[in-house]
């Protein structure tokens, strides 16, 4: 099991099936906003940012995955952004389920300012929603429910790649 885990990191199909399935949330996300009207708040769009980070991990593990250093560089990427993800929507699933004026998310999006990913694409990075407010739904589910499994998800599978690529033969 652990060489087959160790062998699935070197490959490129694993990478690529990590960046399609980062792919499809983020078009979820295009989707739910500029098709469905659904306004992103600033923890929406953190969470967004994470899965590009796993994107962006996924990216550089699919460069080329027999290289350590870029596999290496993939999975701590990936599991430090899923990591991010999860403690995001759970902070954002706790404001919804449990309103109150001093359990709030900040204003406006805070991007270090050289890297102004709200001013450079604001229709992408500008959070106008409100945390709390609960725009969506699936089998009772809100979306930052669902992403505490989608994030969940991602750092358990990273664990797992890690460990496997931690432990000797």
């Amino acid at each position: 099991m652990i060489i087959f885990i160790r062998k699935m990191t070197q490959n490129r199909i694993a990478w690529a099936v990590l960046l399609g399935s980062t792919l499809f949330l983020e078009l979820c996300a295009m989707v739910f906003q500029h098709v469905m009207g659904l306004q992103p708040c600033v923890l929406c769009i953190y969470q967004r940012v994470a899965v590009l980070g796993i994107m962006a991990g996924a990216v550089i593990g699919f460069i080329n995955p027999k290289n350590m250093l870029l596999r290496w560089s993939g999975l701590l990427l990936w599991a430090y952004s899923s990591i991010q993800g999860l403690q995001i929507a759970l902070q954002q699933t706790d404001i919804q389920l449990h309103p109150s004026p001093f359990n709030t998310c900040d204003l406006f999006v805070t991007f270090p300012q050289w890297l102004p990913l709200n001013q450079w694409m604001p229709w992408f990075f500008n959070g106008t929603g409100d945390c709390s407010e609960i725009q969506w739904q699936f089998l009772t589910w809100t979306m930052p429910q669902w992403l505490i499994v989608a994030f969940g998800i991602y750092v358990a599978c990273s664990f797992i790649i890690i460990s496997g690529n931690l432990i000797k033969r």
